[in-house]
């Protein structure tokens, strides 16, 4: 059976992701959230906290491991053959982007990317959004699991004020 390999810095989760994870996690009979660790960024939320946070969304989930991984996509999900990556896209931009991507992890590693439109519902969220609206007190319901909310309230306690 085919991996699904679903990449993202993660940083925090959305319920975007946890909407392609939970997706991905129905179509196929592994998924690996992978973590990217990219040392030319300041995460907000240290690799092991996104780790931990998505290990606890996915926990009923009983085919999702979650990784961290640094370099290459294309050698992380190589390494895990058969496997695809799987990219939530929300808008058109996200495909233009993830094609050049795609296009790159396959010439690498002959590794193929599958696309799924994120749920309408979601299609507005990203994690820098969801960092602003924190940042400067918003409410956070509808926009991260509770895991994650609680996690952003101890780093912004104004945050959930708006």
């Amino acid at each position: 059976m085919t991996t699904a390999v679903v990449p993202g810095s993660f940083d925090p989760p959305t319920l975007g992701h946890v909407d392609v994870i939970q997706r991905a996690s129905n179509a196929f009979s592994t998924v690996v959230v992978a973590v990217l660790v990219n040392p030319s960024k300041t995460p907000m939320f240290a690799v092991e906290e996104r780790i931990a946070m998505l290990e606890r969304i996915s926990q009923d989930l009983g085919n999702v491991d979650v990784e961290s991984f640094e370099g290459l996509m294309a050698e992380f999900a190589a390494a895990r053959a058969p496997s695809v990556i799987l990219k939530g896209l929300r808008v058109v931009s996200d495909f233009e982007y993830e094609l050049q991507m795609a296009q790159m992890n396959r010439h690498l590693k002959g590794v193929e990317t599958m696309f799924v439109p994120t749920s309408a519902t979601h299609a507005y969220l990203s994690s820098s959004l969801v960092k602003e609206v924190a940042r400067f007190g918003g409410r956070l319901e509808g926009l991260v699991p509770p895991v994650v909310e609680k996690a952003l309230l101890a780093k912004y306690p104004q945050a959930g004020e708006g």
